[in-house]
């Protein structure tokens, strides 16, 4: 096992235009790492340079203290699973587990030895002699586990290993992957656009865009205190509300009413005209359910639900509102950065099951104040940040530093190079 220190990575193609843009990320030994970000964001280009697939522009990648920038591939001692497998169909189970340790020309006895152990801890015995082409999809990513498991590598490189499978077996294998790497305690660095796999698998979590780290955190610490309008709209299911907000003192006004939160959330608004407001879905509630205590005037407001989804253990309800044009242009933006996750001007509130607001509703909501967060439409900074327990947030405006590569990234031209991942 071994630490990865990424020190000032760039990754920059002929054409100038910069896949992964100055990216600093230590990974400690053991530590399980997510790189996540939408299509584009160079998550995949910085996995693939961590094992040596591609050159280094700039900046240095050390693992377990030696630079390894110029080392090649099979130099490195790391062990990478991939999206498609990668298996040989015309080999078995045994031998496709077994390829690696045949390379580096391990006696029959190690090879056997090594194979059934990881077998056993992967459940494949009973498969071990079929081919690939005769196994389902998540035993043949179990397969290029294996294979991984048997090489005795410093470090697990993970690219998007479940995104080929359905969504049931997508949540097995999750289990199964997390499982794994605490019973080895290898240092992993693992690739998804999904921020489930993001929140429930990793240790900490490296939000990309546009190739420009954004925050590096645990999936606690992006949740509660997302560093900006992206990192707060990407993390969380579904994604957070954004309206229009006025500051004054500790009471904000909202286009459905006026809430008060905690004078220290509100410190750094003061001076501001236009906010945009964060509140995630899971922040509201029907009051009718609510402790009657936490029910006052400055904590609920009155609105017209125009649908309801009702899911058995919770419903959403959606509430539609206007927004100034400062905000749409913001949250038309951001909804691009998202891949296009609708971000319309609604709220979506999530109720408990029991409630009974139907659609057409006129309905008392409940808001928790305390969890709001407040941002600047021209920066996208989260004014009401608690940056002690935010994780890691590389200096400068993120954000700004990832719409300018943006810009660049819209002036090349299709089929490029650049166009990657």
């Amino acid at each position: 096992m071994a630490a990865i220190e990424m020190k000032n990575i760039v990754k920059q193609y002929g054409d100038g235009f910069p896949a992964v843009n100055d990216v600093s990320i230590d990974v400690e030994d053991g530590e399980f790492l997510i790189l996540v970000g939408p299509s584009g964001c160079g998550k995949s280009t910085l996995l693939r340079m961590i094992v040596g697939l591609e050159d280094i522009t700039e900046g240095d990648m050390l693992i377990g203290g030696k630079k390894v920038n110029d080392l090649a591939p099979r130099d490195r001692n790391l062990s990478m699973v991939f999206q498609n497998y990668a298996l040989y169909p015309h080999l078995t189970v045994y031998e496709n587990i077994a390829f690696p340790l045949r390379l580096a020309g391990k006696s029959d006895s190690e090879v056997d030895e090594k194979v059934r152990e990881a077998s056993k801890t992967l459940e494949l015995d009973e498969h071990l002699e079929r081919k690939p082409g005769n196994l389902s999809g998540g035993q043949r990513q179990r397969v290029a586990m294996g294979r991984a498991i048997v090489r005795d590598a410093e470090a697990f490189l993970f690219d998007e290993p479940l995104s080929n499978l359905d969504a049931k077996l997508r949540g097995q294998m999750r289990t199964e992957i997390s499982r794994l790497q605490k019973r080895l305690g290898i240092t992993t660095v693992y690739v998804t656009h999904d921020q489930t796999e993001a929140m429930t698998l990793g240790d900490r979590v490296a939000v990309l865009k546009r190739g420009v780290l954004q925050q590096h955190a645990t999936p606690r610490e992006l949740y509660e205190n997302p560093a900006n309008l992206f990192v707060a709209g990407f993390i969380g299911s579904p994604p957070m509300n954004f309206v229009p907000a006025k500051v004054d003192g500790n009471r904000v006004e909202l286009p459905f009413g006026t809430v008060t939160i905690p004078e220290e959330r509100a410190a750094n608004a003061q001076g501001k005209d236009l906010l945009i407001a964060g509140i995630r879905p899971q922040h509201f509630e029907d009051a009718s359910v609510v402790d009657s205590d936490k029910v006052t005037d400055e904590a609920t407001f009155k609105a017209t639900v125009d649908v309801v989804e009702w899911l058995g253990n919770e419903a959403y309800a959606y509430i539609p509102f206007e927004a100034p044009d400062e905000v749409r242009e913001q949250l038309t933006q951001l909804e691009k950065d998202l891949d296009g996750e609708s971000l319309r001007t609604q709220l979506v509130v999530s109720l408990d099951g029991a409630s009974r607001i139907k659609e057409g509703d006129e309905a008392t909501i409940w808001v928790d104040a305390r969890k709001i967060h407040l941002f600047d439409p021209a920066t996208g900074d989260n004014l009401t940040l608690d940056r002690d327990n935010a994780g890691i947030i590389p200096g400068g405006n993120a954000m700004a530093k990832a719409e300018e590569v943006g810009k660049e990234q819209d002036d090349v031209k299709p089929g490029s190079d650049a166009a990657t991942t």
